[in-house]
């Protein structure tokens, strides 16, 4: 009997520990070349021309952003736009970099615009140019 007991936990810690050895066997250089930042959103504006975000630079400091419509027109495009359950999540924005170099991004906001985080840009303001030849995102905390 006892030589039972002892085979059952010698092969139950053999094969409890078989997994453990078998992850030394992953190559150590498949480490990916994207990053990611996520920035909590104070505001999201919807323009014709895009999305207008605002985000906190510091105390007392909002950046801004101008994120084009035609980023988010397709799955391979440069956006990605996802509605957020319905809660209490503040919208976010996850920027992904490639070798150092903006990739695309996500942009999370609620599905209704009636929520207080969206916010309205008046017809006559015109912030076309603000759009124009937009091909990357520069997040700037200065």
């Amino acid at each position: 009997m006892k030589r039972l007991v002892i085979a059952a936990v010698f092969i139950a810690v053999f094969a409890a520990g078989l997994p453990v050895f078998a992850q030394n066997n992953i190559p150590k250089d498949k480490s990916s070349e994207y990053y990611y930042v996520n920035i909590t959103l104070e505001k999201v504006y919807l323009h014709r021309s895009g999305y207008v975000i605002q985000y906190r630079k510091g105390i007392n400091r909002i950046g801004r952003a101008y994120l084009p419509m035609g980023w988010f027109t397709d799955a391979a495009s440069k956006a990605e736009i996802i509605n957020l359950p319905p809660g209490n999540a503040w919208p976010s924005m996850a920027v992904f970099y490639k070798d150092g170099e903006f990739s695309h991004l996500r942009l999370y906001v609620h599905r209704s615009q009636s929520h207080q985080t969206w916010g309205i840009i008046p017809s006559v303001v015109n912030l076309d140019s603000e759009f124009d030849n937009v091909e990357t995102l520069d997040i700037s905390y200065r």
